[in-house]
């Protein structure tokens, strides 16, 4: 089973394939509160390509370093990556409404399938809001 997560943001298909793969941009929006937030972000944007967040709690008691390798790459279109032993799928298709942004990703057993979704769901809405805030 798959966790999906979804949003349309209002923006140019290339302001939010540029958005979402860049890393002043990441460390702008890849966190799922306000007490987080994302120091450090590399990214390698090529099939075999590494990835790397570096996601903190604010008041520094706790942190970790989201990172995959790249497995699949159709720019403007779809970013496939592995992270362990689990597999993300994001689809980028414009829309009239804007850029329709899907997310699917393999599910963790730490924690319950609702929280994981919750806290996909919030990033997303942060990456929206952040795109949607850019000068244009």
């Amino acid at each position: 089973m798959k966790i999906t997560v979804e949003s349309t943001v209002d923006a140019p298909l290339s302001e939010v394939w540029r958005a979402y793969n860049t890393p002043e941009n990441i460390k702008q929006w890849n966190f799922a509160s306000d007490d987080w937030y994302c120091p450090n972000s590399t990214v390698d944007l090529q099939v075999g390509g590494a990835f790397c967040s570096r996601m903190e709690a604010k008041d520094g008691s706790t942190g970790f370093d989201f990172e995959g390798v790249y497995t699949k790459i159709i720019p403007l279109e779809l970013i496939e990556y592995q992270f362990g032993d689990r597999m993300a799928e994001i689809t980028f298709e414009q829309k009239p409404e804007g850029v329709e942004v899907r997310v699917k990703f393999d599910p963790e057993n730490e924690f319950p399938v609702e929280y994981q979704q919750a806290g996909w769901q919030s990033i997303l809405d942060n990456f929206k809001r952040h795109v949607e805030g850019l000068d244009r």
